[in-house]
């Protein structure tokens, strides 16, 4: 007779039944296996879990509980679960600094176990490579480094994927994946200086807790030790004021202004300082890497003609009015938005409502601090009735503009087109 279980399986249950060195082989290695079904964690055997999970790329819907980590959201258009993916629209990012609850998620692996239960016994930090003293830091060792404060744009490198014709694989994020939220922390370059960098460091290699949910290499990216040591370069700790949330990379993350932020590493548990560009599966190949020269839409260049996506081109983004509205003929309409530019600063922000051919200088307001984002305003009166769109376009202090059209490449990185929110205007 079949019955209906009454009790499913929780991550707190796991944490009991399994010691954390085992769960973590089992997620590592597949030959941990036996010992998992020895100790009555799989039913269904040995061979069951290697052949119907593991060889699938699978791990236990036990690991993968979203909920566990207060995902998803309210308002998150979720776009996996199994790693965990969503963003919010744009008209739901209008704040100043972007508050934690509408900040996206971006997840390569799934969540670690110590950031879900927010445990911090037996991690450490570690330095070491091009470095005079290696460095195992706890969390009490961090805190005794000054700290620092500074809101800072976050944005995937994915983001505004789904705009790229012909479309491209991957996560088909919309505009949603950037916040600019507040970070506190330890700059990177005070840890490094304790550390002692040599002079043949080159590159950094950043690992976190997540673990691969198909078994392959964890994710891993780096940056150039230039970067590492500029002052704005954050090991943070906090969020908003409060500790690092578990899908936000406790205990600790690195925040690299602006920069992609696959170089964010979360869950970061070791910092490999190099003699050499960090070569990672994540690093190479197609992974973040765009190609050097313009390509035709559709074209993929050889893997020789790709380099490491860096520093976020200009962009700008319409937080108000949301997409859709109706307003009536002569009324005054509320334009806001955000604009950011990586290494480069927003000079201006121009909007238009007759599909390009005019344009309106919008009232910009500086930023917080030198990687926040610049935040204008500006007011329409539509007069005549019918569809319109308002268009948002920022150039940067080198004269750079958003372009009207995405250029394409092989991953659809780095898009950063116009933002047109279409609109209706009735008697």
């Amino acid at each position: 007779m079949m019955r209906k279980r009454t009790h499913k399986p929780s991550f707190t249950d796991w944490h009991k039944t399994v010691p954390e060195s085992t769960r973590r082989d089992f997620l590592a290695k597949a030959g941990k296996t036996a010992l998992l079904a020895s100790l009555g964690v799989f039913g269904a055997g040995c061979e069951a879990v290697d052949r119907g999970l593991l060889d699938r790329g699978l791990t236990p819907v036990v690991l993968e509980d979203p909920q566990a980590a207060g995902l998803p959201k309210p308002g998150m258009l979720v776009h996996s679960e199994i790693p965990f993916n969503g963003e919010f629209a744009p008209h739901l990012l209008n704040d100043d600094v972007t508050p934690t609850e509408r900040h996206f998620v971006r997840n390569n692996s799934g969540i670690p176990e110590r950031a879900i239960s927010q445990d911090l016994r037996g991690w450490k930090l570690v330095i070491d490579g091009e470095v005079h003293k290696e460095l195992a830091l706890s969390m009490e060792d961090l805190l005794r480094f000054p700290q620092v404060t500074m809101d800072v744009v976050l944005e995937c490198a994915g983001n505004g994927r789904s705009l790229f014709v012909p479309g491209i694989s991957g996560t088909p994020w919309q505009r949603g994946a950037v916040a600019c939220s507040e970070w506190t922390g330890v700059r990177l370059r005070d840890i490094l200086q304790a550390a002692g960098v040599k002079p043949s460091a080159v590159y950094t290699g950043n690992y976190g807790e997540d673990l691969p949910n198909d078994g392959g290499e964890p994710f891993s990216r780096g940056i150039p030790i230039e970067k590492a040591m500029d002052a704005h370069t954050l090991i943070a700790l906090k969020m908003n004021g409060e500790v690092l949330p578990a899908a936000h990379g406790f205990p600790t993350r690195l925040i690299v202004p602006g920069w992609i932020g696959s170089a964010m590493q979360k869950w970061l548990n070791r910092i490999w300082v190099r003699d050499t560009v960090h070569d990672s599966e994540k690093m190479s190949g197609y992974s973040y890497r765009v190609p050097v020269y313009p390509i035709a839409p559709g074209d993929k260049p050889p893997v020789e003609d790709m380099r490491i996506a860096t520093a976020w081109r200009v962009k700008s983004l319409i937080t108000q009015p949301e997409s859709s509205l109706e307003f009536s003929a002569g009324t005054s309409i509320a334009v806001k938005g955000h604009a950011w530019a990586g290494e480069t600063q927003i000079d201006k922000v121009l909007v238009s409502t007759d599909f390009g051919l005019q344009w309106q200088e919008t009232r910009l307001i500086p930023p917080s601090n030198r990687y926040a984002w610049f935040h204008w305003e500006t007011e329409l009166t539509l007069a005549n009735k019918g569809y319109y769109e308002i268009w948002a376009r920022a150039s940067d202090n080198t004269g750079t503009a958003q372009p009207f059209s995405q250029p394409w490449n092989p991953k659809g990185y780095l898009g950063n087109v116009i933002h047109r929110v279409p609109i209706s205007v009735v008697a």
